[in-house]
């Protein structure tokens, strides 16, 4: 076992890189999928965006982005494809969830429901998920390795 994680790392030095893209994609993906297409019991476009505007006060430019984001971002994350651009966008999209809904609630998130909101523990795992993809590419399973790079 020991040989086959060696042979495994030093063939594929990029595989975390992969891992974390595909960690960051599939874990955003039922949340896109909620507010787009209400399925795994969200409630869909039209009433997330009536949500984002009425009752959380963001522009509708604001509410529509993260939709797209969490959803097209996602699926592109899982297949590798613009992965830093998404990376990028997501890292951007979780700091403004942080400063403008999570900070007054603190780091823990909201696990015993004794708390108004939730924390930002889980925001910041997918930042740092974010900046690994961002930072290092989306690794040698990805339809971004595909591309011819420039010499």
């Amino acid at each position: 076992m020991k040989n086959l994680f060696k042979k495994l790392i030093t063939t594929h030095p990029n595989l975390g890189f992969s891992i974390a893209r595909l960690t960051l994609g599939f874990v955003l993906f039922p949340h896109g999928a909620q507010k787009l297409l209400g399925l795994f019991g969200g409630f869909g476009y039209s009433a997330t965006i009536e949500m984002f505007t009425t009752q959380m006060g963001l522009p509708g430019i604001v509410a529509f982005s993260v939709i797209m984001i969490e959803f097209f971002g996602s699926i592109s994350l899982i297949l590798g494809l613009c992965s830093r651009f998404w990376a990028l966008s997501i890292v951007g999209m979780f700091l403004g969830i942080i400063f403008t809904t999570q900070l007054e609630h603190g780091f823990f998130m909201n696990w015993f429901g004794n708390q108004a909101g939730e924390g930002y523990e889980y925001s910041l795992l997918v930042i740092g998920l974010g900046l690994t993809v961002l930072v290092n590419g989306s690794g040698k399973w990805s339809i971004d390795n595909l591309i011819p790079k420039k010499q």
